[in-house]
């Protein structure tokens, strides 16, 4: 299993807008991704939000994740996004 960690930055005057997109755009089309496990999406703080997708490999986390794959959002800017072999999971 491996993981894709994303940090991005939401405008907060944009932020119901960008939630929108989240729930009716990008997840649908994450979860539908061969190998697709799970996904935590984290309530922004300050303006910076973290998620982290969970997928059979490697290969599929990169073919589902920024820049491979379009996460476009009103007011949200990815900073950041780093891939990393799970090494434990805890159901």
């Amino acid at each position: 299993m491996h993981a894709a960690l994303v940090t991005l930055t939401i405008d907060p005057a944009q932020a119901p807008a960008a939630a929108a997109a989240l729930m009716d755009d990008i997840l649908p089309r994450i979860c539908s991704v061969p190998g697709f496990l799970t996904g935590h999406w984290l309530e922004p703080v300050d303006g910076r939000g973290f998620s982290m997708t969970v997928f059979e490999s490697e290969e599929q986390a990169r073919a589902a994740t920024p820049p491979a794959a379009d996460w476009t959002a009103p007011g949200v800017t990815i900073e950041s996004v780093e891939f990393r072999r799970v090494a434990v999971a805890v159901p």
